[in-house]
């Protein structure tokens, strides 16, 4: 009898791990879908990035009530007690990063609708950074591997250093062209919108360090986001 409870407890467990990738793969996609429709002015793939957030919010809502279950009648502790906690913040995580994925499609459909501007580029290189992140932070938890986890902790600074040079060139375009203060506002948004994804990427691999280690990340964390102190000259037009 201890024997089928205790396989039972463990393919429950399974089961809530595999929802979680689940929700992670259709995440990936949905942001991959947003950046397409910013980098190749695809607005069918905008389409498609701003309707998959309805399946990933079911799915969070799926997870958390199947671990609360779990917790009320299992009484999970030690490793099962970090496993069953770390699938309930980690589907909250992917939910903010498939929410600010279908801003970013949000946003292309009404770009794609302007003249194209070569910082959308710029863009793309920092959604693949992104991408790239959670992606190997997916990895980790499904390998429940501290080590990668931890690596993808470190590498947040970079998403924030290609947010910083376009911040500061987007100011710069606005300043010498007036007319571009719509469209580079968008770019701006989305620019934002993709570096907290890289956040939630980061905080997804804390959830995954501590499951596995039973301990925190005691570094201070990387963040290289300077934009809240920029300050851009203006000389008023002669």
């Amino acid at each position: 009898m201890t024997e089928h409870t205790v396989r039972s407890f463990a393919e429950q467990l399974q089961s809530l791990s595999a929802l979680v990738a689940r929700m992670g793969g259709l995440t990936e996609a949905q942001f991959a879908s947003a950046m397409d429709a910013i980098s190749r002015r695809d607005s069918v793939a905008a389409e498609r990035a701003v309707g998959g957030d309805a399946v990933i919010d079911a799915l969070q809502q799926e997870i958390e009530e199947k671990a609360l279950m779990l917790l009320a009648l299992r009484q999970p502790m030690a490793v099962d007690l970090r496993d069953t906690l770390g699938a309930i913040k980690t589907a909250a995580e992917l939910e903010r990063i498939g929410d600010l994925a279908r801003n970013i499609a949000k946003r292309a459909l009404v770009l794609n609708r302007e003249p194209p501007l070569r910082l959308t580029q710029s863009l793309a290189r920092m959604g693949r950074q992104a991408q790239a992140q959670l992606k190997n932070v997916l990895d980790a938890y499904g390998a429940r591997d501290a080590t990668k986890a931890e690596s993808v902790w470190g590498q947040d600074g970079e998403i924030d250093e290609i947010y910083n040079s376009l911040f500061r060139e987007l100011l710069t375009y606005m300043m010498e062209d007036p007319r571009t203060i719509g469209l580079c506002t968008h770019l701006l948004f989305v620019a934002k919108n993709i570096e907290r994804c890289g956040d939630h990427a980061t905080n997804i691999a804390e959830v995954v360090y501590h499951m596995v280690k039973a301990d925190h990340l005691t570094a201070s964390r990387p963040k290289a986001d300077t934009t809240s102190e920029t300050s851009m000259a203006y000389e008023a037009p002669k």
